[in-house]
């Protein structure tokens, strides 16, 4: 009969530490009893379509972003007098300081990129209907406060690109009635450019970051866990019906994959195209030559429109009102009111205030569906309006002083004249385009809606 021989050290640490880990575990649960809400949230069942992780998409940009705004925190001064060299110095001396620089970029693009995404996919699929108003209406505030994040970060440099914008900006400030001189006063203090970067830095590293991480929890994990998930049309037939993979293991791989790919592709965008290099912009000059640089698209939006409005001004008891540098803000500021209340106006004018879980096909909805088409073919002709600018006149200078430096090319330039032509053309398609592609949407959806006997 053989003797038993006596564990070697090594099994017996692991048989050790699993048994501590079980009573650990049993410990907890005893007092907070968190079985029970595990095992249902752990089997809770999640779609499979890979259009649904584009949110999960955004979420891990955002993850990469904070991660990387952390890193440039600590090495970035936001004094007006050495905000751009220690740009530069992050950029050049800093070890790994301009990859840190162009993950957070790229962080930020995709951030942006996947909340549109994201956006189109729950409109023109009706995903926002009830019971997700607030969901969607929490993700219209997500939006628009990471369009405002996005433009405080391209400020910070301090070089003569974000200086630009920032002096666009003030305009802006200084042209609203009444109250545009307060405005100015309170974010620059002064004369431009005041004490602008400070205040753009806390609100940029702490103030909407703040909110960001407490909206984006309760857009992506609390609503989504305690609603019940949409369900597109070709895997479900009925509402009340419950498709797709529990959330461990399925769900959680494929997360896991999606976090991978996220990051990985941040990653190789950061490494081999190189942005904003604010070492060859240089340091702010007032006077000076705007460098050649297209404005981000999503604030070519912005841009473009104020481009094609024209300059009008109107004299009223002694005072220069400009309006056309209104509007661009007014319809920005239309359309996020009009899309925050959207589920809201659609079930007003529909009449459709039932629970909705199936996904409508576009073409379910040929009204939505169109108007949404409209909505982008006019964005995308505002923000056509960035993409020609007028060759910079020569300049001279008086004798005796020394020649200016040559306006910088823009991507791509046109003399005066075309210039006017494509602007004059671009103000007539801004009301001409967006009717046609309603039209034309509207009636491909409703043949499409026949051909499949809907």
């Amino acid at each position: 009969m053989a003797t038993p021989t006596k564990p070697k050290r090594r099994a017996r640490i692991v048989a050790g530490s699993a048994k501590t880990a079980v009573d650990s575990a049993i410990y907890l649960d005893d007092r907070l009893p968190f079985a029970r809400w595990l095992r249902p949230q752990l089997r809770k069942l999640f779609p499979s379509h890979w259009s649904f992780l584009l949110g999960e998409l955004a979420l891990y940009s955002f993850a990469l972003l904070v991660l990387t705004g952390t890193f440039l925190t600590l090495f970035y001064k936001p004094n007006p007098d050495v905000a751009f060299a220690s740009a530069a110095e992050i950029s050049l001396d800093v070890r790994g300081g301009l990859l840190l620089r162009q993950l957070h970029h790229w962080s930020a693009t995709v951030f942006v990129l996947a909340i549109v995404a994201h956006l189109c996919r729950v409109f023109f699929t009706g995903a926002f209907r009830r019971p997700r108003e607030l969901t969607w209406m929490l993700g219209v505030v997500l939006f628009g406060l990471v369009l405002f994040e996005s433009f405080l970060g391209v400020s910070l440099p301090g070089d003569q690109l974000a200086m630009a914008g920032l002096r666009q900006a003030q305009g802006l400030l200084l042209s609203i009635p009444l109250v545009g001189t307060y405005l100015s006063a309170f974010a620059f203090d002064g004369e431009f450019p005041g004490q602008v970067l400070p205040r753009i830095f806390v609100t940029h590293v702490l103030l909407v970051p703040g909110i960001l991480m407490a909206v984006v929890p309760l857009h992506a994990l609390v609503l989504t866990w305690r609603q019940k998930h949409t369900e597109r049309r070709s895997t479900a037939d009925a509402e009340g019906r419950v498709t797709g993979g529990p959330f461990f293991p399925y769900f959680a791989v494929k997360n896991g994959a999606t976090a991978l790919f996220t990051m990985g592709a941040i990653a190789a965008l950061a490494t081999f195209v190189r942005v904003n290099p604010v070492w060859e912009h240089g340091a702010y000059s007032p006077g000076g030559y705007v460098p050649s640089a297209q404005p981000f698209w999503y604030f070519g939006v912005l841009d473009g429109a104020q481009r094609l409005v024209p300059p009008w001004e109107i004299t009223v008891g002694g005072y220069v009102l400009q309006p056309g540098l209104w509007i661009p803000p007014l319809i920005l500021t239309v359309f996020f009111g009009i899309l925050l209340l959207y589920p809201f106006l659609e079930r007003r004018f529909t009449g459709d205030g039932d629970h909705h879980h199936l996904l409508d096909r576009p073409s379910q909805a040929p009204v939505r569906t169109a108007l949404g088409i409209a909505v982008i073919a006019f964005f995308t002709v505002l923000w056509a309006g960035t993409w020609v600018s007028e060759a910079a006149p020569p300049m001279h200078s008086a004798p005796g002083f020394p020649q200016p430096l040559a306006a910088p090319h823009a991507l791509l330039t046109v003399p005066h004249d075309t210039y006017a032509m494509i602007v004059l053309g671009l103000r007539v398609a801004v009301f001409a385009v967006p009717v046609p592609a309603f039209l034309i949407a509207r009636a491909v959806c409703r043949r499409r809606a026949g051909q499949r006997g809907l």
